[in-house]
């Protein structure tokens, strides 16, 4: 019995051209994989989560409803921090550039652009106050100074710290690229 689907030399569909989930240029995506320390975080705010979850339970086969509802709401808290820290990053899409912070999330329209580029300057240490030598990726925009804004990406973020160098060049080469192709000068 052969087995067409696992030959190489099988007859392509028809519905070839049929465009994949990864080509719709409407959706936002994030260039790049969430780095290490960012993946570790996360997981270890789960863990954190699912013990208080246990705690949640316990205390509500022993003590007051009331109780057990404030620690799970605790739970629910650790668990949206967890998933916030993992969504933040750069995200890209035909409509523009969105940068999403743990707080906050900033969308520029890519009209809005000047130019999007890779500098050599100090850049914060895992988002902490230190700072270190190291590249940021930086935009500017319209009617904007480029000091007021923070770095897109910076070679020591939680995204990058901990990876190759070319991890972190071939993130802001992606975003350069889509920032060439949607911008309008």
């Amino acid at each position: 019995m052969p087995l067409p689907f696992l030959t190489a030399d099988r007859a392509f569909d028809a519905a070839d051209d049929v465009a994949l989930p990864y080509d719709d240029r409407d959706r936002w995506r994030r260039p790049y994989r969430p780095g290490p320390w960012r993946v570790g975080a996360a997981a270890l705010l789960l863990l954190l989560a699912s013990f208080v979850l246990f705690a949640a339970v316990i205390i509500a086969a022993t003590a007051t409803p009331a109780s057990a509802a404030a620690v799970f709401a605790v739970a629910l808290a650790v668990v949206a921090g967890a998933l916030r820290l993992l969504r933040m990053g750069v995200w890209v899409s035909a409509r523009g550039l969105r940068q999403v912070a743990f707080v906050t999330t900033r969308t520029t329209a890519w009209e809005q652009l000047v130019s999007v580029r890779t500098v050599q300057q100090p850049v914060r240490w895992l988002g902490l106050p230190r700072t270190v030598q190291g590249q940021a990726l930086v935009l500017a925009r319209r009617g904007r100074s480029a000091e007021s804004l923070p770095p897109l990406l910076t070679s020591h973020n939680a995204d990058f710290l901990g990876r190759d160098q070319l991890a972190f060049d071939r993130a802001a080469d992606a975003v350069e690229a889509w920032a060439a192709e949607y911008r309008r000068d």
